[in-house]
């Protein structure tokens, strides 16, 4: 995959899934703009970008604030001149709870975050790259965007969302030149889930035990299905929902 001369955002890149991703798009030769709502960690995956020889900028941006959004494209074209590619990965968990006790505080958290960001996201990206007639945009959903998960009402909904927005949006814009596409992880080894992981004794063998594969992914898997989506090796694949998920929706 060759992304050389390519101007890549990623939100949500300062840790798990977008920080791996922010790096396979760096080593298929992409300029980089890391975005995260912690300023802290996008700046520490900044610089690893950096040392590694890529061409990279850090921004703290809140995905669900309209105004910080469009903060973030007009500085990654200040920065860096163009848009090419973009990966809309901010996300959050939430609580667990039933539909019946989800909160609405707690639904509002996580659908502004996860679909709002998402939607105010391809708003801006979809504007530049039309300007250019030009642009692939990756979408990260969930397997649980695809199949219901209890206790995760808010979560399951919002990424459904994205799942339709995706689709909604590839077939608006692959006539003009833009790719729209999703991928959809299933458990995959982040901080935060290794750290959930070293809090539950047993849970790692229960999640295990629900993936034919038998065992979670690696942020690395999930980004190297996200930058071949983003590259010209996908130029006919549009408006996808791609499960990298070790085989848990095929059950």
């Amino acid at each position: 995959m060759d992304l050389s001369d390519k101007v890549a955002l990623v939100t949500g890149a300062g840790s798990g899934i977008g920080r791996a991703v922010a790096q396979s798009l760096a080593t298929a030769g992409a300029k980089v703009m890391v975005a995260d709502f912690n300023e802290e960690t996008a700046a520490r995956t900044c610089a690893e970008l950096k040392k590694s020889g890529a061409e990279a900028v850090s921004r703290r941006t809140d995905v669900s604030k309209t105004d910080e959004v469009q903060q973030l494209i007009a500085f990654t074209i200040q920065t860096f001149g163009r848009l090419d590619c973009a990966v809309n990965n901010a996300g959050i968990q939430g609580e667990l709870a039933s539909t019946a006790d989800c909160t609405e505080e707690n639904w509002d958290r996580i659908v502004d975050t996860n679909l709002k960001g998402v939607f105010l996201c391809m708003k801006y990206e979809l504007r530049e790259m039309l300007r250019r007639g030009s642009g692939a945009i990756v979408n990260i959903a969930s397997n649980f965007g695809v199949v219901g998960s209890p206790q995760m009402p808010a979560y399951s909904a919002s990424k459904h969302g994205v799942v339709g927005l995706t689709k909604t949006a590839a077939i608006e814009v692959a006539a003009r030149g833009i790719r729209v596409n999703a991928v959809c992880p299933g458990p995959t080894l982040t901080p935060l889930a290794e750290a959930v992981i070293k809090d539950t004794p047993g849970i790692i063998e229960a999640i295990n035990s629900r993936l034919p594969i038998g065992r979670m992914a690696s942020p690395e898997e999930i980004a190297r299905a996200v930058a071949w989506l983003c590259s010209d090796e996908a130029t006919f694949v549009v408006g996808g929902i791609f499960p990298v998920d070790g085989g848990y929706v095929a059950q």
